[in-house]
Formats: C-alpha cells, structure tokens, sequence
C-alpha cells in the first residue's frame, strides 16, 4: 500500500466503481442494473442519480471512455434532467465521493446563489494558482498536472438549458504535457458553483491518499509519502 500526495495524480486504483458505490449505498442511494448493462443508484429522494455507464460506453472526454455520470432533476417525476456531470475513469474517487456526499446533502438541484469565484476561491485555499491569462475562469495545481476551468460545454454534455454556447465547469489532468489525460470531467452549465466547489477543494487537498497501484503516467510526478 502506497501513501501519496498530490491526490489529482493517484489514479482511481482501478477501484471507481466499488468506492463510489459504497459511498452511495452509505448515503442510502437505491441501486439497479439496467439493461444498458450499467449500474444506477438513485436518491432517497429521488433527485439525484448516479450511473455507473463505462459498459455503455456513452461518449469520451479528453479521449476516455465516461465511467460515471451523475445528473438531478426539478421533481422525482420529471422526464427532464436539470443538469449532468460526468466523470472518466482513472479519476480520484475521493474526489467524486466528497462531491456525492455534497450533492446528498444539498436540498435542490439548483444553481443557488454561489458565483464562478466559489470554485476558483475552493482552489486558491489548497494552494492551486490562477492563470495568468485567465484568472477568473482557470486555476491550475502549482506543478502545472491538472487544470480546472470554466469553458465551453463539450458537445454530448447534456443540460437543460438548451441555448448554445453555454459554459460548463471542465477539469483535467495532464501528468506530462502532450501525454494522454490521466482523467477528465465536466459540468453542464447549471450545475450549481457551490458542487463543483466541493468537489475541487477535495481535488486539490494535500490529504496523503492510499493506494495499492499507481499510474505509469503520473511517475515522477507522485510523491510517496510512505509504503505500509
């Protein structure tokens, strides 16, 4: 068992599906198979979603196959999602179960009142920096592997409001420029500032993490704090 720092490089141990569902059986989320041969998980009061699609193979981000896509809706009876997240495999599950326990225990699917400065303030007190060129939308880790930022929504990424052009909130990470990505995510535009706040700050934590492989890519740039 390796003991790592930074969290945004430590990989998903090949364990994404097993962490996050624990943590959504733990919030007491409801869960069925599908017959896309995918695994959802729905809240108790039936909001929220949580979709486990990586066998459907939906679409890719960054050249990765979605392994989650979590989504939440005005009324348990509406056909229509208010908003959608989706996540790719390789992804600290930390990250994603800090964000689920975020949106759990929030009370509407709404933007409320949070501003794009929430995400970006989540992220200057773990110590990433803002971009030079575009400080009110990018931050980046100080070694310059990972990147969250407020862009275009990607095309597929779905969101109830239906104007083109919207932005979304994206992160990444690149543990070597011009590699492969690591992992990547992205937000529908209304996914509320206040969820993707939560789920950089976790991103970005200096808290050691536990893993028992490590990704190839991410070498170098890893630090192992101890082995037990």
């Amino acid at each position: 068992m390796y003991w790592v720092t930074p969290r945004h490089l430590a990989g998903d141990d090949g364990a994404l599906a097993e962490q996050i569902g624990s943590t959504l059986t733990g919030l007491g989320w409801r869960m069925w198979p599908t017959s896309r041969d995918t695994l959802l998980f729905v809240s108790p009061d039936g909001l929220c979603g949580a979709e486990w699609v990586l066998a459907a193979y939906p679409f890719e981000l960054g050249e990765l196959p979605v392994a989650w896509q979590l989504s939440a809706r005005s009324h348990a009876d509406s056909a229509m999602t208010e908003w959608n997240a989706y996540f790719t495999a390789g992804i600290p599950y930390e990250a994603l179960a800090d964000l689920l326990v975020a949106i759990d225990a929030s009370e509407a699917p709404d933007n409320g009142d949070e501003e794009p400065e929430t995400v970006l303030n989540a992220l200057g007190a773990q110590g990433w920096v803002r971009d030079v060129d575009c400080p009110h939308t990018t931050a980046m880790d100080p070694g310059f592997s990972a990147t969250v930022s407020l862009g275009l929504q990607p095309p597929l990424v779905q969101d109830a409001d239906p104007r083109p052009d919207l932005m979304g909130w994206q992160a990444w990470a690149e543990p070597v420029l011009g590699a492969p990505y690591l992992w990547c995510a992205s937000f529908s535009a209304s996914v509320p500032h206040g969820l993707v706040a939560a789920f950089a700050s976790s991103l970005a934590s200096s808290a050691m993490v536990s893993r028992r492989t490590l990704p190839k890519d991410a070498e170098g740039r890893l630090m192992v704090v101890r082995r037990s």
